[in-house]
């Protein structure tokens, strides 16, 4: 499949909000279409990249998450307990996902109308949400007892996740 360029119109409208709306639809399509473009059905981009690694290759890749998130977040020795709690979030929730896609993957090769497509999508969002929800949770108990020169470190190791407007 190639790619086609867009034409000079939608690439520079007049308008900035013209712009952002051409950009929304175009996030809006490649979310949409891209999982099913690729190949890996209704999996989330963020586990694509998963899809066709083995079980130790996936447990790898959850245990060098969690050392870069260690060392970046400068984690000391009094906060390891609380740390450790982070660390087996992450680690279940890895393991609940790489469950879900073994799951979808051994299931027999059959037509999968758009409906399917989007409750099947519906239900890996889902538990990408509960599991970020216990992972804050945990998270938060770290956090909380952070000094304030480490808070402002895991500040920027999370900034990517939404604009920073103070």
């Amino acid at each position: 499949m190639s790619r086609q360029p867009l034409p000079a119109p939608l690439l520079a409208p007049s308008a900035p909000s013209a712009r952002k709306a051409i950009i929304a639809g175009i996030l809006v399509a490649t979310a949409l279409f891209t999982p099913m473009v690729a190949g890996a059905g209704p999996v989330m981009a963020h586990h694509h990249h998963m899809m066709g690694k083995t079980p130790e290759e996936r447990a790898e890749s959850v245990e060098q998450r969690i050392t870069t998130l260690h060392t970046r977040l400068q984690i000391t020795p009094g906060e390891e307990a609380s740390w450790r709690a982070v660390a087996a979030v992450m680690r279940d929730n890895e393991a609940r996902m790489r469950a879900m896609v073994l799951a979808r993957e051994a299931e027999p090769a059959h037509h999968v109308d758009a409906l399917e497509d989007l409750r099947t999508y519906e239900h890996f969002v889902q538990a990408h949400v509960d599991g970020l929800k216990q992972l804050r949770g945990v998270f938060e108990v770290l956090y909380n007892t952070m000094p304030d020169d480490q808070k402002l470190v895991a500040d920027g190791v999370f900034a990517k996740f939404g604009d920073r407007h103070h």
